[in-house]
């Protein structure tokens, strides 16, 4: 990885979104060019980011969907601003076209952080496995016919580590995210958050992304933008229950937020 490193050790990583897209569903349009997107980049790692996950196609419901050309134009160069400017700081490319992640590794990324987990493109983990970067194997699926959740989600992810490895990704790359928020309604989203430490038997560490997304602000009756309390309430549970990295838009408040929890759960940290 360079001179950035992940570090998945005691402390809970805090992952901050960019979103170089114009129609992201609470930020779309906010930072479309690279000086904006390194500035807000920047202002994120000031507040707490241990990792920068930039996004070129939105995946809100309904999205309309990129070509690999244009989502290669709009986040290559912010990726190789920000190598240049913060090579400190680990980049996730959060993409499920293995081209777009192949080009965004080379041009300075460090993460594949893939929404799919290779069912979009056959071709994501022979990438992985070439590259040999961590990979953000999320689960998803093209249907919801779930007969119990947590463990239809552990199956589905075990299939696909399975196909990844036999691909030869090696285990250590593995990062898995149960897909809050994907294939799932909002009550199997808030069953699959009470549930999440049914996923640790796969074995690998946990990404929780659920930042102001639909279920919370369905519970809360809320905008994307006035649910920071309810994402920080999913948050808090997620670590609990051993998540070590959470993506999220407001990081100044989740960070403080999982330095409580990190003490709390571990009896103080160094």
């Amino acid at each position: 990885m360079g001179k950035a490193t992940l570090r998945l050790d005691q402390t809970t990583q805090i992952m901050g979104i960019l979103n170089i897209t114009p129609d992201s569903f609470s930020d779309g349009g906010s930072y479309t060019s690279v000086e904006l997107a390194v500035a807000h980049a920047r202002q994120m790692v000031e507040e707490g980011a241990d990792i920068i996950d930039i996004g070129g196609e939105s995946t809100r419901p309904g999205h309309e969907p990129v070509s690999e050309e244009e989502e290669l134009n709009r986040v290559l160069p912010v990726i190789k601003a920000l190598q240049q400017q913060m090579p400190h700081v680990p980049l996730s490319i959060d993409t499920y076209k293995a081209e777009v992640a192949r080009q965004a590794i080379e041009a300075g990324a460090h993460i594949i952080n893939d929404i799919w987990g290779g069912l979009e493109d056959e071709r994501m983990f022979d990438v992985v496995a070439a590259l040999g970067c961590p990979y953000i194997l999320m689960h998803n699926r093209y249907n919801m016919d779930y007969t119990d959740l947590a463990t239809d989600v552990r199956h589905d992810l075990e299939q696909r580590i399975q196909q990844a490895l036999a691909a030869g990704v090696q285990p250590q790359q593995i990062i898995v995210d149960p897909g809050i928020g994907f294939a799932k309604t909002g009550e199997h989203n808030l069953e699959l958050m009470r549930r999440l430490d049914e996923l640790h038997p796969l074995g690998y560490p946990m990404l929780l992304g659920t930042s102001r997304k639909r279920f919370i602000r369905s519970v809360l009756d809320a905008a994307p933008d006035d649910v920071v309390e309810g994402t920080l309430a999913t948050t808090a549970l997620g670590i609990a229950q051993g998540c070590q990295i959470i993506r999220v838009h407001d990081v100044r408040a989740n960070k403080k937020l999982a330095l409580m929890c990190d003490a709390m759960l571990q009896q103080g940290i160094s």
